[in-house]
């Protein structure tokens, strides 16, 4: 990468990361995994139809919550460089926060991958289960799953189908946005 591209790279970053409406964004979305990991615990005998559905809901509310508690600390590390670079006005091109810490950046792209992988395996599993019988029946007593459960998991998938879906959506507008820019400085 070039010194300059990569110190735009930096900048943009740093915006972001020292943003207030992240920190706070991040405190609200926090509280998905840790209701996931709620119910996930709380039902987690409570669907014998897809046992592995409490256990999904439990295992990506926990891996989760550290994502994002991670994702806070990191925001908060941004924020105590970012001032103190500017109390001693240092602009050097060699103290990028990513350089001092790449294995935060490996442990972000584990978790990050673990957690695709989950969500792939969460669809699998809630909806090869889809519309269990809520109450166990008198002739297959293994045959159900918790309505509070499952419906839970459902309403976790769709509230993640539609973030991926706005984030691909916003990265391609960006993306066309930004080729479209660097077109006109050209001209």
């Amino acid at each position: 990468m070039t010194a300059g591209l990569e110190k735009a790279c930096h900048r943009c970053i740093s915006k972001i990361a020292s943003n207030a409406c992240l920190i706070f964004g991040l405190l609200n979305f926090l509280a998905l995994p840790l209701s996931m990991a709620f119910v996930g615990m709380k039902f987690l005998d409570d669907c014998p139809v897809q046992p592995l559905i409490p256990l999904y809901l439990l295992v990506g509310g926990v891996v989760g919550s550290l994502k994002i508690v991670l994702l806070l600390f990191d925001s908060a590390r941004m924020r105590q460089l970012l001032s103190k670079s500017v109390m001693i006005d240092d602009d050097d091109d060699d103290e990028y926060p990513w350089r001092q810490n790449a294995h935060r950046y490996y442990i972000h792209l584990t978790l990050s991958l673990f957690l695709f992988l989950w969500f792939i395996l969460g669809n699998y599993w809630v909806f090869s289960a889809y519309l269990p019988n809520f109450i166990p029946p008198f002739h297959h007593p293994q045959d159900y799953c918790d309505k509070t459960l499952y419906l839970f998991a459902v309403g976790v998938l769709l509230v993640s189908h539609t973030v991926l879906v706005l984030l691909i959506f916003c990265s391609c507008c960006i993306y066309c946005f930004s080729k479209q820019r660097y077109a006109a400085e050209e001209d």
